[in-house]
């Protein structure tokens, strides 16, 4: 039966869940009537989960392993899966039981029923403490909806499904796994959600901190940079520099005035090292924004890639000398 589903799970240190949770999945995904391939990505385990997963692989075909030399972290887990999933539809999820498997089901209806590429999950009722991991995961959310502009209630919930196509060529790098519907969608992806069951955790202990809410924050900083002005750089830097140069002309203007209205030597005024310092730093950003714009034309150049995406095409051959990708 060919591939139809790959289900991604990063493994680090969760023994005792897995078998668990393979379980679950077979139990569910051999009901869904489709094909479908498991892929762990054992993310530098240093407990018994390698050899539980090795266990796994061996009594059922539809399991497979990656292993990492060393801990590379989740996005990079999730990378590797994304890169050597066979199936149209990719769903990834965490290893620690609390994402349910019996949400699956729910996410393929709504990826069937509304046509859309990607279904997030929405951890609607979360089993987490407050103040260590609901009250940061609120701020963040809100915060992503805000300056990314696509508006999801859990962007940190792994469970979601993906098609294929739409995540294909994203790099994942950071924390960016979390950004994938919003940098998806900035394609073109048409996304949805689901609430789905959150479980508490039984065994082996969380991975995620208060400081990986910073780190989060910095990626986000990363993805609105890339979405917006990774083609235009110019348009970022350069739009400080000007309001910084007219700064230095504003408070120059009035240094002047000052001195011919009130006769107040300029010398002694703090504002004429303010009206140097704009200026100075006005021309540093255009010239900054000058050097990012060739930067990128470099890059895409030398790379051939696009600064587009294209989701078909109608009697357009591939291979002409106007070639697409």
């Amino acid at each position: 039966m060919a591939i139809d589903i790959s289900v991604i799970i990063p493994v680090h240190n969760e023994q005792g869940n897995i078998e668990i949770l393979f379980a679950e999945l077979k139990d569910v995904l051999d009901k869904t009537g489709r094909g479908y391939e498991v892929i762990f990505v054992d993310d530098g385990s240093t407990d018994n989960s390698l050899a539980e997963l090795k266990s796994i692989a061996g009594k059922n075909p539809q399991a497979r392993v990656v292993s990492f030399m060393r801990n590379f972290g989740q996005t990079a887990a999730l990378s590797c899966g994304f890169k050597i999933a066979q199936g149209e539809i990719v769903i990834p999820m965490d290893s620690d039981l609390q994402n349910d498997p019996a949400d699956i089901p729910a996410l393929l209806k709504e990826m069937a029923d509304k046509n859309n590429d990607i279904i997030s999950g929405w951890r609607k009722d979360r089993k987490d403490p407050f103040l260590s991991r609901k009250l940061p995961s609120h701020a963040a959310n809100w915060l992503i909806s805000l300056i990314t502009g696509v508006h999801l209630h859990d962007y940190g919930c792994t469970l979601k499904a993906y098609r294929k196509d739409v995540i294909k060529h994203i790099a994942l790098y950071g924390e960016m796994h979390r950004f994938l519907p919003a940098v998806a969608n900035w394609r073109g992806a048409k996304i949805s959600e689901v609430a789905v069951n959150h479980r508490p955790r039984k065994f082996g202990k969380s991975k995620y901190g208060i400081i990986r809410t910073f780190k989060v924050l910095l990626d986000l900083v990363t993805v609105k940079f890339l979405g917006s002005y990774f083609t235009k750089p110019i348009y970022f830097f350069g739009g400080i520099g000007i309001m910084s140069y007219f700064g230095g002309v504003f408070s120059c203007t009035y240094l002047i005035w000052d001195k011919l209205v009130h006769g107040k030597p300029m010398i002694q005024s703090p504002l004429l090292l303010l009206t140097a310092m704009l200026m100075i730093l006005g021309t540093q950003f255009i010239l900054m924004g000058l050097l990012a714009e060739i930067s990128v034309r470099i890059y895409h150049e030398s790379r051939s890639q696009e600064v587009y995406a294209i989701k078909e095409t109608v009697n357009v051959n591939p291979t002409d000398g106007n070639q697409i990708s």
